[in-house]
């Protein structure tokens, strides 16, 4: 199956009101193309979950420029200063999560696990309004899974079946995002016939994957 599609048409499936992952660690790992389309649609009232809100000129802050997100779940906001001041205006509903905490949220989702435990939050802002339980003599806050309407990865090679290998720190939310979302679109640098990719280096498996689109394709 051929799953290489002009951007215009993988962007067309992002409605407003959606919840959004987008993959990156500070704009590494960001699919640009993709972000600059969803950016020139104008799709508004996002849930917008990432890493990190990255800079006001690369990665998802230019989304948050725009306005474009009603509520951004992330761990960083601090290389974005657009992000803080919609926070402090009360224009955007921003939550921060820790990080390993957020990716192994993202991480049940993807696997079908209910929750976990984890002390990471005790004794701060993070445990407010959740749940608590006591193992061995120890608290831990019950964290659930977070999952999204649609998935925006980015990675180095594709094939036209949908596998993928990432580089270096790509190799950072992309994987577990591609798992956690109801539609999975992945914009390759470079895209390959099926069977071109060993399979020993796939790193996500096609399966996962609805669309492929082509790194600066207009």
């Amino acid at each position: 199956m051929d799953k290489v599609v002009p951007i215009a048409k993988a962007i067309e499936l992002i409605k407003d009101g959606m919840t959004v992952m987008v993959a990156g660690f500070l704009a590494n790992g960001t699919p640009e193309t993709l972000v600059d389309a969803l950016v020139a649609k104008g799709v508004k009232d996002l849930t917008l979950i990432t890493n990190d809100t990255g800079f006001p000129e690369r990665g998802v802050g230019k989304i948050v420029v725009k306005k474009q997100c009603r509520k951004i779940i992330a761990s960083h906001i601090g290389t974005n200063p657009e992000t803080g001041r919609q926070l402090n205006a009360g224009e955007t509903e921003v939550v921060l999560i820790p990080q390993g905490t957020l990716i192994e949220k993202i991480r049940c989702a993807g696997v079908g696990i209910g929750g976990f435990l984890t002390p990471t939050g005790i004794g701060t802002e993070v445990e407010k309004d959740k749940q608590k339980m006591t193992v061995d003599g120890k608290e831990y806050l019950l964290e659930l899974p977070i999952r999204a309407d649609v998935a925006l990865l980015y990675c180095t090679t594709a094939d036209k079946a949908g596998n993928l290998v990432y580089t270096y720190t790509q190799r950072n939310f992309n994987p577990m995002m591609a798992m956690a979302a109801d539609t999975v679109i992945c914009e390759a640098a470079e895209i390959v016939n099926a069977g071109a990719i060993d399979p020993n280096i796939v790193m996500t498996p096609g399966i996962f994957v609805d669309y492929i689109v082509r790194k600066g394709d207009a």
